[in-house]
């Protein structure tokens, strides 16, 4: 049986270096005999405020409902998005506060510190790129996107973030740079993690 994959793509602009890497996990992952879906963010019709917050919640669009089922469908998810102001684009943020809902991606138990996780045994792997250098991020702003995703969302969700790949100093890099990176990131496809 194949392995399921869902690959988001975060970055709204659309042609970006993003969806070329997020265009290489998947011919990677699929060259391996995975399964494999790919949402890219720019291309999906949303609000991505979350304007009722949860009590007046706004009704999903046909393309978050599909995307709910995509998530729920898949066994592995790769999240492809660039690290602006230390942190995820808007549209990324707004699709997670969209779609990874109170009775979707977790339930609050009364009695209960912790919600129930409702996506309990999926796999993550974490895809980004940034202008600066990741040792900067790292150490002297703490990595603020990814410590959101991995702990504040995905973990509370049930999903375990098993590996992060950072590609920095994306402003200085060359041609070859770029096209050897994504090499490297169809071969993390191959490997599916």
């Amino acid at each position: 049986m194949s392995k399921r994959i869902l690959v988001i793509q975060g970055n709204p602009v659309v042609g970006s270096y993003g969806e070329a890497l997020a265009q290489s996990y998947v011919k990677g992952a699929e060259a391996a005999g995975a399964e494999v879906r790919l949402l890219q963010l720019s291309a999906l019709g949303f609000n991505p405020n979350l304007s009722g917050g949860y009590r007046d919640k706004l009704p999903l669009e046909p393309d978050l409902i599909q995307a709910q089922e995509w998530i729920k469908w898949a066994e592995h998810l790769v999240f492809i998005f660039p690290i602006w102001w230390g942190s995820l684009p808007a549209l990324m943020k707004g699709f997670i506060d969209r779609v990874f809902m109170p009775g979707f991606a977790f339930k609050y138990q009364t009695g209960k510190p912790l919600p129930d996780q409702l996506l309990k045994g999926r796999t993550a792997h974490l895809l980004s790129t940034m202008d600066g250098p990741h040792w900067y991020y790292r150490f002297f702003q703490g990595q603020p996107g990814h410590r959101m995703m991995k702990d504040s969302t995905l973990r509370l969700c049930g999903i375990k973030t098993v590996r992060s790949t950072a590609i920095d100093l994306m402003n200085k890099k060359t041609e070859q740079q770029r096209n050897d990176w994504l090499s490297k990131v169809e071969q993390l496809g191959r490997c599916m993690n």
